[in-house]
């Protein structure tokens, strides 16, 4: 994407990681492969963050990120290191990308010849496929636009967007309006507003939220295309541990820090003893055997700090008063991405018409995202995501059994309870039947469910939240909390909540930057 930059300064350099999300473990292998000496500290039993694996009774789940897109980001990000992803894993196209149950009874496959998709815009309204060609025109610019001079640039303030050079790059961008507005100018029919925006649920927005600007994630989405690493989400994970292993980085397991305190010349972390969850267990960890250890509450004494963990866990929980950015009441008037309602299954026998991604929505989604962003309750009648990757990998259920999950956006903070929970379970299950004709409800014989309580208890995520900070336009590029302390000489953040944001692609990205702030400053 650019020519990388030196980070010489900080060799030497002793650095403590908290949080073995993808923020962190990026961070981690930039700052080892600038000589730093890098220990990364993780809560729980498994690296990989929000990325978590859940193994039981023979079935695999990504708990967190199922879609893998922006190949690109993947390849520049282990381009820096001489390697490429195929050294650790293995890449399949999807066919279809996705599937689409609307609750009116259609359905429609977007698949990855442009040509049939753009046949398809057309059968539902006429233009529609001319107006498909120009909207991707103007996604694919401001997709390279926005990545080359915006996103891969550490630009944390405000100034350093009114420059000559930004100004002239920018110009003509969609930077100004919500994505309604925007895809309005394209598409009269409603269903095919939905299909260009319903990736807003991976930026944590709805339509009427989010800036024009995010028409890029229809580029990513027909373009670059949607893909499948043979494992899960999981195997990316420990392909990078496995990278920052081999560059030198230390992985601490079950070592939920405590406290990160100043002393002269640097910092103390103190940790505990972690339980980890029973519950879950996965294979996410560095496979150079010897790379990973558990965390058994010692303290560590590190020349600089950096955070994957929640951005306002940190400063609330984890520093004193006077070494915090911003109060209480700056991370209360935040607009909080969506929490999420998951129920992972193992089913026996095949399901059906379910693709590998699939999703069910209906004809009218505004009550729903009015739901979770305006008058916070458990949706009525929700729009949800179904995730079957035993679809295409025979590895991650049982022979003769499938493996899915369905995922509900839902409010963060919502009230979550046994009983809220179990009453939503019936009625998603009755929806799935009654939507896609696929009826699990006799077939499970495993089934865990993960919700707003449970972001906040694993990932310390605030509010519950199953992203973090949602990309509104007061909350999207320099208007986002910033990768350097100012208020704690040598503490850095990376992860969702800084820039550039929410996604696995925005976090690998992050760790680039967060490395390029920490030299500048070194």
């Amino acid at each position: 994407m650019r020519a990388p930059r030196d980070r010489s300064s900080l060799a030497g350099e002793d650095v403590v990681v908290v949080g073995g999300g993808f923020g962190g473990l990026s961070t981690a292998c930039y700052l080892a492969d600038a000589g730093a000496d890098v220990t990364l500290l993780e809560k729980n039993e498994q690296l990989g963050g929000r990325a978590s694996v859940l193994e039981a009774d023979g079935f695999r789940f990504d708990m967190g990120p199922s879609w893998y897109l922006m190949p690109d980001v993947f390849e520049t990000f282990f381009g820096h290191f001489g390697r490429e992803p195929a050294d650790y894993y293995t890449l399949s196209r999807l066919d279809p990308h996705y599937r689409i149950f609307f609750k009116d009874g259609d359905r429609v496959d977007m698949v990855p010849d442009r040509e049939r998709n753009r046949e398809t815009f057309e059968s539902y309204e006429a233009g529609a496929g001319d107006a498909f060609d120009d909207y991707l025109a103007k996604s694919e610019r401001n997709y390279e636009i926005g990545m080359r001079h915006f996103v891969y640039e550490h630009r944390d303030d405000l100034a350093d967007f009114v420059d000559p050079d930004v100004l002239r790059y920018s110009w003509g961008l969609s930077l100004i309006g919500s994505m309604q507005d925007h895809v309005e100018e394209y598409f009269d029919h409603p269903k095919l507003q939905q299909i260009m925006q319903y990736t807003l649920v991976f930026l944590g927005g709805s339509p009427h939220n989010t800036p024009a600007l995010y028409n890029l994630m229809s580029h990513v989405d027909f373009n670059l295309g949607v893909y499948y690493p043979d494992g899960g989400l999981g195997a990316v994970v420990d392909g990078i541990a496995e990278l920052g292993a081999e560059l030198g980085v230390e992985y601490v397991t079950n070592a939920p820090v405590t406290a990160i305190k100043g002393r002269r010349g640097g910092f103390k972390v103190e940790t505990a003893a972690g339980d980890g969850d029973a519950g879950v267990g996965g294979t996410a960890a560095a496979a150079d055997g010897g790379a990973v250890t558990a965390g058994s509450g010692e303290s560590y004494f590190p020349d600089l700090v950096v955070s994957d963990a929640d951005y306002a866990h940190t400063e609330q929980e984890l520093l004193a008063p006077r070494k915090r950015q911003y109060d209480a009441d700056y991370w209360e008037s935040r607009t909080y991405a969506p929490s999420a309602y998951l129920l992972y299954m193992g089913v026996e026998g095949d399901v059906g018409d379910l693709a590998h991604h699939t999703l069910v929505l209906p004809t009218d989604w505004d009550d729903h995202f009015a739901q979770i962003f305006e008058d916070p309750a458990w949706p009525d009648d929700p729009a949800y995501y179904l995730c079957v990757p035993s679809k295409t990998d025979d590895s991650v259920a049982p022979e003769g059994h499938s493996n899915l999950f369905v995922l509900v956006p839902v409010a963060a903070g919502l009230e979550d309870t046994p009983e809220l929970r179990s009453r939503y379970r019936d009625l998603v299950l009755a929806d799935v039947a009654d939507n896609t004709g696929v009826d699990l409800r006799d077939r499970i014989v495993f089934e865990r469910d993960f919700c707003v309580d449970d972001f906040a208890g694993r990932y310390n995520a605030t509010r519950g939240t199953a992203l973090g900070l949602a990309h509104t336009l007061r909350q999207t590029a320099p208007f986002r909390p910033g990768h350097e302390s100012s208020a704690t000489d040598g503490l850095y953040f990376t992860g969702s909540t800084t820039t550039p944001g929410i996604g696995v692609p925005m976090c690998l990205i992050s760790g680039l930057l967060t490395a390029e702030a920490m030299a500048e400053s070194a």
